[in-house]
């Protein structure tokens, strides 16, 4: 049929169209020489399928009814029916022709439809490849699990993952390697559900480790499946604790050698009353009182060893933008409650400059909460971040509504009197700061307070070391 079809193509309209008059005008004129012996009107309907294909339906019926009128015309049949039998002629041509055109129309659809369907059909397996390719070069563990539990498919990021790469994973059961994903398969399986979730998993070998899983529910034909992305976040949470580990010990020493040196001023102090109190003949003479000196001594050698540098990394370069936008999300997440605006005023980039992310980050979130603490009385709430830079630093201000600091000088000292908890907040910030080259400072405000900290531009570091 479609090769029947193509006879009917377009661009042969005009040749058919004339071989269906030539066809005509033929069996009209061999009619019209063999009308006392034979009609051969039947022969129309060879002219009449062809014009089928191409005319529409009143021109077919114009041609069907002239080829009934040439057919009568030289046909050697009574008279008196010649209306009925052209009526019938005109009502079987035209049927003809008709019926011709609706199967040609309708095997055209048919063949747009089944082109289309093929069309798509192409664009489905090439999604499929380019999913495929997507899933098997991806390098997080995907797998899809059936409602029983068992594995359909996993990538090869799933099998070095689960350490199984001489075996497949189809058909094994997930309880082996994530058993808080099979407990969700078997007793959610039939509902919606989009999330994550933090969970053990083990490799085929034994041995554990922290999965990250953001998996998704859906129905299939035959059944509810689960689709899983599942990542090792063992190394991440072993370089996130040890960085904790390294700014603890960092401010410990830091809050030691405040201690320390407050102490050394004790004992200086000490050590003045000692000596005046030797000038008492009574007291000269006596051991424990000069035992009390060597103790006082010893107390204050101890306290002036020098504490060591740990051995966490330098400062590096650090993108600031990125850094802030961190600090931002942090920020609005843990403040949000608190009826605090928080003012962004800050350029859309910023130059990387020399400083620590996890001490930076710290240090910020500090500033916001010692600007809440200060507002907690005021009625108007507002913290406003800015940042400027002058070509060798980048200066970052937080400045708010609050109360004020009524004894700048004693800002950075530690143990201030009526200070919240121990006083040492700003103290170990500004000693951060410092520790890579920056600066925490005060900015005098004649309403409120602002904290500006001072970081070295990461290209002027660099130009000045070489």
């Amino acid at each position: 049929m479609k090769d029947l079809l193509s006879v009917y193509a377009p661009e042969h309209r005009k040749v058919l169209l004339a071989v269906a008059a030539a066809s005509i005008a033929g069996i009209a004129t061999i009619d019209f020489v063999t009308k006392p012996f034979v009609s051969i009107g039947f022969l129309y309907l060879f002219p009449i399928m062809i014009v089928g294909g191409f005319l529409g339906r009143s021109q077919i019926a114009v041609v069907a009814i002239g080829c009934a009128i040439l057919q009568e015309a030289f046909s050697s049949l009574p008279e008196s029916e010649a209306v009925v039998r052209l009526v019938l002629s005109s009502a079987g041509f035209t049927g003809t022709g008709l019926f011709i055109s609706e199967l040609i129309r309708n095997r055209h659809i048919v063949l747009r439809h089944v082109s289309e369907l093929e069309e798509q059909e192409k664009r489905r397996k090439d999604a499929e490849q380019e999913l495929q390719y997507l899933v098997d070069t991806s390098p997080a563990a995907i797998i899809t699990i059936r409602g029983n539990g068992r594995i359909d498919l996993a990538n090869a990021a799933a099998h070095r993952l689960f350490e199984a790469d001489s075996e497949s994973l189809r058909g094994q059961s997930i309880e082996s390697y994530l058993p808080s994903l099979h407990a969700v398969v078997r007793t959610h399986s039939s509902k919606v559900l989009r999330t994550a979730l933090q969970c053990r998993g083990q490799r085929r070998g034994g041995d554990g480790f922290l999965a990250g899983v953001w998996f998704s529910t859906y129905m299939a034909l035959d059944g509810p499946r689960l689709a899983a992305i599942v990542v090792d976040l063992s190394e991440d949470l072993r370089n996130r604790e040890d960085l904790s580990l390294d700014h603890l010990l960092k401010s410990a020493r830091i809050l030691m050698s405040a201690v320390a040196h407050e102490v050394r001023n004790l004992c200086s102090a000490a050590l003045v009353v000692h000596r005046n109190l030797s000038s008492i003949d009574a007291l000269a003479s006596n051991e424990d009182f000069q035992a009390l000196r060597t103790l006082i001594q010893s107390l204050d050698t101890v306290l002036t060893l020098e504490l060591q540098p740990s051995d966490a990394p330098a400062a590096t370069s650090l993108d600031l933008t990125s850094m802030i936008d961190e600090v931002r999300v942090l920020m609005e997440a843990a403040y949000g409650e608190s009826q605090m605006q928080i003012d962004w005023r800050l350029p859309r980039m910023l130059p990387p400059v020399i400083a620590e992310r996890y001490g930076l980050i710290q240090v910020f979130l500090n500033l916001a909460k010692n600007s809440l603490r200060a507002m907690e009385s005021t009625l108007l709430k507002r913290l406003r971040v800015s940042a400027s830079e002058d070509g060798s630093t980048v200066t970052i201000r937080f400045e708010d509504t609050g109360i004020g600091v009524s004894s700048p000088e004693r800002l950075f000292h530690p143990f201030q009197p009526g200070a919240v908890s121990t006083g040492l907040g700003l103290y170990v910030s500004r000693a951060i700061v410092r520790s890579f080259g920056g600066d925490l400072v005060h900015e005098p405000r004649l309403e409120g307070a602002c904290f500006a900290v001072v970081l070295a531009v990461a290209h002027v570091r660099d130009s000045v070391n070489a």
